[in-house]
């Protein structure tokens, strides 16, 4: 579909899931031509990414073309009609810089090491940490 929207996103972490599960239910009841793909299946492939890159930012297709982060956001915003006017208020040009500046330098690096501390938490054994030394039991 030419005019189709896709989504890439990491359904590992709790925060972004939330915030997609919103906007997939919202575009399902809608029947927006939007596609949300979980960067933890086999879909990443088709995107042409790294794993460790698409797990850092949102990342959202549309017409041939990849953005990401908070142009992302505006892209997706834009197609969904209850979100157009978000998408009008970040993309003004002072609205838009500080979006940046706070998602870029703040929350999508604090999600990413949230993302590493729980997989590596998951990947380590009861009481060893993901750098090999052993937790304290006090």
């Amino acid at each position: 579909m030419p005019n189709e929207t896709r989504v890439l996103y990491n359904a590992e972490c709790p925060v972004c899931r939330a915030e997609i599960d919103h906007y997939s239910a919202y575009s399902e009841r809608q029947k927006l031509p939007i596609i949300f793909d979980d960067l933890n299946t086999d879909a990443l492939a088709a995107w042409g990414l790294e794993p460790d890159h698409a797990t850092r930012r949102l990342h959202v297709s549309k017409n041939g073309l990849v953005y990401a982060g908070i142009p992302a956001f505006i892209i997706l915003w834009q197609d969904m009609p209850r979100y157009r006017w978000l998408a009008r208020v970040v993309g003004t040009s002072g609205v838009h810089w500080l979006a940046v500046q706070v998602y870029d330098h703040v929350l999508a690096p604090l999600l990413y090491r949230w993302h590493l501390r729980r997989r590596n938490r998951a990947a380590a054994p009861d009481g060893a940490r993901a750098d090999g030394n052993q937790t304290s039991s006090r």
